[in-house]
Protein backbone atom coordinates (compact mmCIF):
# COMPACT_ATOMS: atom_id res chain seq x y z
CA UNK A 1 0.00 0.00 0.00
CA UNK A 2 1.37 3.64 -1.08
CA UNK A 3 2.11 5.59 1.55
CA UNK A 4 0.66 8.86 1.76
CA UNK A 5 3.00 12.24 3.20
CA UNK A 6 1.86 14.92 5.16
CA UNK A 7 0.34 17.27 3.11
CA UNK A 8 2.10 20.64 4.50
CA UNK A 9 4.89 21.04 1.89
CA UNK A 10 7.99 22.13 3.92
CA UNK A 11 6.99 18.83 6.27
CA UNK A 12 6.44 16.68 2.91
CA UNK A 13 9.76 17.68 1.23
CA UNK A 14 11.77 17.00 4.60
CA UNK A 15 9.81 13.50 4.65
CA UNK A 16 11.32 13.43 1.14
CA UNK A 17 14.75 13.85 1.56
CA UNK A 18 15.01 11.77 4.71
CA UNK A 19 12.97 8.49 2.28
CA UNK A 20 15.25 9.47 0.08
CA UNK A 21 18.43 9.45 1.39
CA UNK A 22 17.63 7.03 4.41
CA UNK A 23 17.95 9.72 6.99
CA UNK A 24 21.26 10.78 6.32
CA UNK A 25 19.30 14.20 4.90
CA UNK A 26 16.92 14.85 8.31
CA UNK A 27 17.48 12.78 10.52
CA UNK A 28 18.73 16.02 12.13
CA UNK A 29 16.74 18.56 11.20
CA UNK A 30 18.03 21.14 12.79
CA UNK A 31 21.43 21.06 15.16
CA UNK A 32 20.71 18.87 18.26
CA UNK A 33 17.45 18.57 17.19
CA UNK A 34 17.07 15.12 15.39
CA UNK A 35 13.59 13.64 13.74
CA UNK A 36 11.98 10.00 12.96
CA UNK A 37 9.21 9.23 10.91
CA UNK A 38 6.23 7.75 11.88
CA UNK A 39 3.36 5.96 9.86
CA UNK A 40 0.13 5.66 10.68
CA UNK A 41 -2.83 3.73 9.69
CA UNK A 42 -5.73 6.31 8.25
CA UNK A 43 -8.49 6.00 11.19
CA UNK A 44 -11.04 6.61 8.82
CA UNK A 45 -9.34 6.13 5.05
CA UNK A 46 -7.31 3.35 6.28
CA UNK A 47 -4.36 4.63 4.64
CA UNK A 48 -0.86 5.01 5.31
CA UNK A 49 -0.03 8.35 6.43
CA UNK A 50 3.41 9.71 6.87
CA UNK A 51 5.06 12.80 9.01
CA UNK A 52 7.96 13.56 10.62
CA UNK A 53 8.17 14.48 14.22
CA UNK A 54 11.06 15.96 16.54
CA UNK A 55 11.66 12.78 19.01
CA UNK A 56 13.78 12.07 22.63
CA UNK A 57 15.25 9.08 23.67
CA UNK A 58 13.78 7.39 26.62
CA UNK A 59 15.98 4.08 27.27
CA UNK A 60 15.13 1.91 24.50
CA UNK A 61 11.77 4.13 24.01
CA UNK A 62 11.33 6.79 21.57
CA UNK A 63 9.22 10.01 22.73
CA UNK A 64 7.40 12.31 20.44
CA UNK A 65 4.68 15.20 21.26
CA UNK A 66 1.23 15.71 19.93
CA UNK A 67 1.50 19.45 19.86
CA UNK A 68 0.08 20.52 16.53
CA UNK A 69 1.54 23.77 17.26
CA UNK A 70 -1.16 24.18 20.05
CA UNK A 71 -4.22 23.97 17.99
CA UNK A 72 -6.97 23.15 19.60
CA UNK A 73 -7.42 19.90 18.63
CA UNK A 74 -5.13 16.96 18.06
CA UNK A 75 -2.95 16.40 14.93
CA UNK A 76 -4.23 13.49 12.89
CA UNK A 77 -1.69 11.10 13.45
CA UNK A 78 -2.47 10.96 17.50
CA UNK A 79 -5.93 10.55 16.52
CA UNK A 80 -4.66 7.37 13.82
CA UNK A 81 -3.03 6.05 17.15
CA UNK A 82 -5.97 6.41 19.50
CA UNK A 83 -8.11 4.43 16.78
CA UNK A 84 -5.09 1.67 16.36
CA UNK A 85 -1.58 1.84 18.54
CA UNK A 86 0.40 -0.11 15.81
CA UNK A 87 3.22 2.39 13.65
CA UNK A 88 5.85 2.06 11.76
CA UNK A 89 8.71 3.97 12.83
CA UNK A 90 11.70 5.48 10.95
CA UNK A 91 14.34 6.68 12.68
CA UNK A 92 17.72 7.11 10.50
CA UNK A 93 18.05 4.62 8.46
CA UNK A 94 16.47 2.33 11.52
CA UNK A 95 12.67 0.76 10.06
CA UNK A 96 10.82 -1.06 12.82
CA UNK A 97 7.30 -1.59 14.16
CA UNK A 98 6.20 0.22 17.04
CA UNK A 99 3.57 0.04 19.50
CA UNK A 100 2.08 3.48 20.35
CA UNK A 101 0.72 4.71 23.82
CA UNK A 102 0.08 7.91 25.57
CA UNK A 103 2.15 8.85 28.67
CA UNK A 104 0.30 7.96 31.76
CA UNK A 105 0.37 10.58 33.98
CA UNK A 106 3.07 9.50 36.60
CA UNK A 107 5.50 9.59 33.69
CA UNK A 108 4.05 12.71 31.70
CA UNK A 109 5.96 15.31 33.55
CA UNK A 110 9.30 13.84 33.32
CA UNK A 111 8.73 12.98 29.43
CA UNK A 112 7.22 16.38 28.72
CA UNK A 113 10.18 18.34 30.31
CA UNK A 114 12.88 15.64 28.44
CA UNK A 115 10.91 17.42 25.25
CA UNK A 116 11.46 20.40 26.17
CA UNK A 117 14.66 20.82 26.57
CA UNK A 118 15.17 19.62 22.72
CA UNK A 119 12.13 21.78 21.72
CA UNK A 120 11.15 24.62 24.27
CA UNK A 121 8.16 25.79 22.23
CA UNK A 122 6.68 23.00 23.19
CA UNK A 123 5.89 25.16 26.55
CA UNK A 124 4.51 27.76 24.33
CA UNK A 125 2.06 25.45 22.07
CA UNK A 126 1.04 23.99 25.45
CA UNK A 127 -0.13 28.35 26.80
CA UNK A 128 -2.21 28.54 23.16
CA UNK A 129 -4.63 25.67 23.72
CA UNK A 130 -6.82 24.33 26.80
CA UNK A 131 -6.06 20.47 25.70
CA UNK A 132 -3.54 19.33 27.38
CA UNK A 133 -0.57 18.18 24.52
CA UNK A 134 -0.22 14.49 24.75
CA UNK A 135 3.06 12.96 25.01
CA UNK A 136 3.50 9.71 22.87
CA UNK A 137 6.19 6.68 23.78
CA UNK A 138 6.53 4.53 20.88
CA UNK A 139 8.13 1.09 21.94
CA UNK A 140 9.45 -1.11 19.56
CA UNK A 141 7.84 -4.20 18.84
Amino acid sequence: MAVKDSPTGWVNEHIRKYVETDGAEGHEWRPGVHTLLLTTKGRKSGELRRTALIYQRDGDNYVVVASQGGKPQHPSWYLNLEADDQAEVQVAADKFQAHARTAGPDERDRLWALMNEVWPSYSDYQKKTDRQIPVVVLERI
